[in-house]
């Protein structure tokens, strides 16, 4: 199947990226590995007719927004996030026009039909970096995220107005649990993304993005790690680092479709099947229509003038 994969690869002139979250072996046939925004700007500067994002259905969306002109396709489009349903645009709008002085900051893993709603769109390693660079007096609406724009605001002594949006694998880690792996695993670094709630960020040593995290162990000197991501980036972490061990903090309760860890359903949606149907294919494709996509983009782009 891998071998099929590639040799469609080469015969349509298409490049495979794939999230940190996807399956071992989608990693392993794809071309590049990254974050969402990391992906999709790769993206750009690929010579390539055809693009196959193996993650969720908004990173296909800001990828085809970045990249109007290539055929953008997905595994699987009903591969969605919890996080970006948690904010429809319909209920943003609605918002919007409850606080018509504020401004709206969002995360990127949002609908491109939410990113035509907003200012500036941030990702969790630019977030701090972007939120202090607006004006100290600037009345911010930030979303959908709730436990990363709490994060932001404690970090940035901001007031933002928080959506009450969360990723569903990452509200989930059980403090008690990491309580037990730190008194099991004494002196041992806590890793966490900023998605986490609160209580878990209170006790973690290196708080950062999928990428910051990855790169934080491969420059450590360290060779143990608690982790508290998505489970996905400890096969990146144990490739980069096979001399090293980390330990995945479990789940309060297991849910999700077959999951009996910290995994995200929608990302395991990608499978090798799924890519080999789409290129062989060439469908599902990504759309998004051409007045979306000019008003999205405009958001992305003053989030990486201000990078």
């Amino acid at each position: 199947m891998k071998e099929e994969i590639r040799a469609l690869c080469k015969e349509k002139n298409a490049v495979i990226f794939a999230h940190y979250y996807t399956r071992p072996e989608i990693q392993e046939i794809a071309d590049f590995i990254g974050d969402s925004l990391a992906l999709a700007q790769q993206a750009t500067r690929v010579q390539a007719d055809i693009l196959v994002m193996c993650g969720v259905h908004f990173m296909g969306e800001t990828m085809k927004i970045l990249c109007p002109d290539k055929k953008v396709l997905i595994p699987d489009m009903n591969a969605g996030c919890s996080l970006a349903d948690s904010c429809k645009a319909a209920d943003l709008a609605a918002f919007k026009a409850q606080h018509p002085d504020h401004m709206v900051v969002s995360y990127v893993n949002t609908s491109a039909d939410v990113k035509a709603l907003t200012d500036v769109v941030v990702t969790s390693s630019n977030a701090k970096k972007i939120v202090d660079q607006l004006p100290k007096d600037a009345k911010i609406i930030f979303g959908p995220d709730h436990n990363l724009g709490s994060y932001i605001n404690s970090v940035t002594g901001r007031n933002m107005l928080l959506w009450n949006g969360a990723c569903h694998v990452h509200s989930r880690f059980s403090l008690e649990a990491l309580l037990k792996l730190k008194a099991e695993n004494p002196g041992v670094e806590v890793l966490a993304h900023p998605e986490c709630k609160a209580p878990i960020l209170a006790q973690s040593d290196v708080i950062g993005s999928t990428k910051a995290l990855l790169e934080h162990t491969i420059q450590s000197p360290a060779k143990r790690f608690i982790i508290a991501t998505e489970s996905g980036i400890l096969f990146e972490m144990q490739r980069a680092c096979p001399d090293k061990e980390f330990i995945p903090v479990p789940p309060e309760v297991t849910e999700g479709i077959g999951c009996s860890c910290n995994e995200c359903e929608y990302m395991r949606m990608n499978t090798l099947e799924k890519v080999y149907a789409c290129l062989k294919n060439e469908a599902p494709e990504m759309i998004v229509s051409k007045e979306t996509a000019e008003k999205a983009v405009s958001s992305i782009q003053r989030m990486l003038e201000m990078s």
